[in-house]
């Protein structure tokens, strides 16, 4: 196989993944995240700093409707794989159809209509719904490619490598608003106006981007149909353990005690002449973007070390260790600041690689599920990856709300450029380094559970392969004998 880096045009082999291919299906992953990452970082606090909505109202709003959409997103799961489709095109076409109308519900979300409070949470509840209802079938059908990329477990892995480093891209991206924004008011923008600018920019732009991922083909032949209604489809998911034990562990760090991080920025750090989203921004560069690399050695690291489900056991148990340290360390220095963050980007080291060792073991658990009920389950499996983040952020939006009231955050005196109350500001430090902690801890008893056994996947695929041909020898056979 002739390549360059990530550019090669050749393959190994029927199966195996252009490369050109994945790097489109990487862009249209970094585009979904340019607008999820902007609405899920901060929606909340435009509608609690800018809109003055209260802190509670806006964490019951927006918990209510991760709730409802989360419970929906294994529903919407079971309706993709039922729905009728063409061969090796059973999620493309969603790549097309639902961007547009995310980029215009994600843009009214960021418009100010002047409304009563009241109205304010209705509306923000009503279009909150809506983005998150259309978000649901973009998620489940861009994701749940990576199985269907490739009958070949590790060429799965490879592809969950390279989307996951063009979402953590787009992620990274949208890590520059607090620098955006800071030059904008500067020239003279108010704060509104900004977030509706950058709306633009990363909602629209990112749908648009998005759309990038149709040009990746589907590569495993469906099994036949068995007629098999929604709820028994989402009653197959009690045969993948591994997918309930990853999911469970991921909910389980929603229940954090924190707030989002620019409470502690904006209110508790002042270095120099550096202000508090200064500080975020170089914070967020040093302890995320000098982590990506990693992630291009995740499939190796894995290798390495034993399977995915270590480098998980790792992130964690990294976390936890260097978190309580860097809490002693402190922050309201310099050298203090330095290498509070030199702690943090070593604990994304391994951080980086969870979501690439996530998708890798559920996409490898999928195929265990079709060799158990001769079903393919990327729709509803997915949706779990969606239902998941979204019990977990409702999970952590509903704490954050009850501690901002209980705290007395007042979003009318950041507005005026007041400092906040004692209590608010004694809290802000041990929540932001400590609070997920408390995360890391539960994750990692749930992980505990998960199988990562590399020559049982390749017993699995050679079992499949036997079956597949069988079932095409089948087709083939009742339609040359239709033909006579």
């Amino acid at each position: 196989m002739k390549s360059f880096f990530l550019f090669s045009k050749e393959t190994k082999g029927e199966g195996y993944v252009p490369n050109n291919e994945i790097f489109a299906y990487a862009s249209g992953l970094a585009g979904q995240n340019l607008t999820y990452s902007y609405v899920s970082g901060w929606l909340r606090y435009f509608c609690i700093n800018l809109l003055h909505m209260d802190p509670v109202k806006v964490g019951s709003v927006f918990t209510l409707s991760h709730v409802w959409d989360a419970i929906n997103d294994p529903v919407i799961g079971a309706i993709v794989d039922k729905r009728n489709h063409k061969p090796y095109n059973k999620l493309r076409p969603y790549h097309l159809y639902f961007p547009p109308i995310l980029a215009v519900i994600s843009l009214a979300m960021f418009f100010n209509f002047n409304l009563s409070e009241n109205m304010q949470v209705a509306y923000i509840l009503i279009t909150y719904f809506m983005f998150d209802f259309f978000y649901s079938f973009q998620d489940v059908a861009l994701w749940g490619l990576i199985p269907l990329s490739s009958p070949h477990s590790e060429e799965r892995s490879r592809v969950a490598q390279w989307v996951s480093i063009g979402a953590g891209a787009g992620s990274v991206v949208v890590g520059a608003f607090q620098m955006i924004r800071s030059a904008l008011n500067s020239a003279g923008l108010d704060d509104k106006t900004v977030f509706f600018i950058c709306a633009i920019l990363f909602c629209v732009g990112g749908e648009v981007l998005s759309m990038n991922a149709y040009r990746m083909k589907e590569r495993v032949a469906m099994p036949p149909e068995k007629g098999e209604s929604v709820l028994q489809s989402l009653l197959v998911l009690r045969h993948n353990p591994t997918l309930i034990f990853i999911s469970l562990a991921r909910f389980s760090q929603g229940f954090a005690p924190k707030v989002q991080n620019a409470y502690f920025f904006e209110n508790c750090v002042k270095l120099g002449s550096m202000n508090g989203q200064t500080a975020e921004v170089v914070y967020g560069a040093c302890s995320g973007v000098l982590g990506t690399p990693v992630m291009f050695f995740a499939t190796k690291v894995a290798e390495k070390i034993g399977g995915m489900k270590r480098i998980l056991l790792s992130s964690q148990i990294f976390a936890v260790v260097l978190r309580i340290i860097a809490f002693f360390v402190g922050f309201d220095t310099i050298p203090k600041f330095i290498i509070m963050t030199a702690l943090m980007a070593i604990v994304n080291l391994p951080g980086q690689m969870m979501d690439i060792a996530h998708r890798s073991l559920t996409s490898d658990s999928i195929d265990e599920v079709e060799l158990k009920t001769g079903l393919r389950t990327e729709g509803v499996s997915f949706s779990m990856q969606n239902f998941t983040t979204k019990m977990t952020s409702g999970a952590s939006t509903l704490i954050e709300g009850f501690i901002l009231k209980f705290l007395g955050y007042d979003s009318t005196a950041k507005e005026m450029g007041l400092q906040q109350n004692a209590k608010f500001l004694k809290w802000q430090w041990p929540m932001f380094m400590l609070g997920p902690v408390v995360g890391s801890v539960l994750y990692l008893f749930f992980i505990s559970f998960v199988k990562d056994d590399k020559e049982k996947k390749k017993e699995i695929e050679r079992k499949l392969r036997e079956r597949r041909a069988q079932n095409q020898a089948d087709k083939e056979s009742v339609t040359a004998s239709v033909s006579q």
